[in-house]
């Protein structure tokens, strides 16, 4: 998993059929402390109704996109699985 900002929502007028009726966010990958950008943001399916500014966990991976969206033949590749409410290190 990865930890991510969302940056925003991604709107398309044409879109894949699969895509109806889902969000796809644009999330950027951060450091461990969570403020630090770190590579190329991307596009995730939102599964937790996040929205812009959230700071998110992130599977990057499609097998466990398909078992939270519950497809097993959608192209999803990446899905936000949920919402960060603060970091605790030690």
């Amino acid at each position: 998993m990865i930890l991510c900002r969302v940056l925003g929502n991604a709107v398309s007028t044409v879109k894949h059929p699969v895509y109806e009726g889902r969000k796809v966010m644009v999330v950027q990958p951060l450091a461990q402390d969570g403020r630090a950008p770190l590579g190329v943001g991307f596009l995730a399916v939102d599964s937790v109704q996040a929205g812009p500014g959230d700071l998110v966990l992130v599977a990057r991976e499609g097998n466990a996109a398909r078992q939270v969206l519950g497809s097993d033949s959608d192209p999803f590749h990446a899905v936000i699985l949920g919402i960060v409410d603060e970091i605790e290190r030690e």
